[in-house]
């Protein structure tokens, strides 16, 4: 069986996570990132005890944890709340306010779309303390 590509195929990029910069956004918390036109794909890496502090934005989001735990608070008044572990995905809508911790060091998987515009231009604030 042949595989006929159409595609833009030039525009084809390959990626080797190991072989990334990761970027130091906090103490706590380093990230590499991949985007491309309509999405992003972010390996999120949180020491135990890292908080991403209550936010909302217009990206929807899915975050699947390869490795350890996080505690999510949802809600604009984080009353509903959820541990995702590894082999775990939670899905955040669309302007859904936030929160999480790390309960133990954790490698998580972040596809948000569109891509975060706020994370390409490093204007996260909310992250850098």
């Amino acid at each position: 069986m042949q595989c006929k590509v159409e595609a833009n195929v030039q525009n084809v990029t390959f990626y080797r996570w190991n072989d990334m910069e990761k970027e130091k956004v906090s103490d706590l918390l380093d990230r590499r990132l991949i985007t491309g036109d309509r999405m992003m794909l972010a390996h999120v890496y949180l020491k135990k005890g890292c908080v991403v502090p209550r936010h909302q934005h217009e990206n929807e989001q899915l975050t699947y944890v390869l490795d350890g735990a996080l505690h999510f608070w949802i809600g604009e008044d984080g009353s509903q709340e959820v541990t995702i572990r590894a082999g775990e995905v939670l899905h955040i809508p669309s302007n859904v306010w936030h929160k999480a911790e790390a309960l133990e060091d954790t490698l998580d998987v972040d596809v948000f779309s569109p891509p975060r515009a706020d994370w390409l231009a490093k204007t996260d604030d909310y992250l850098r303390k």
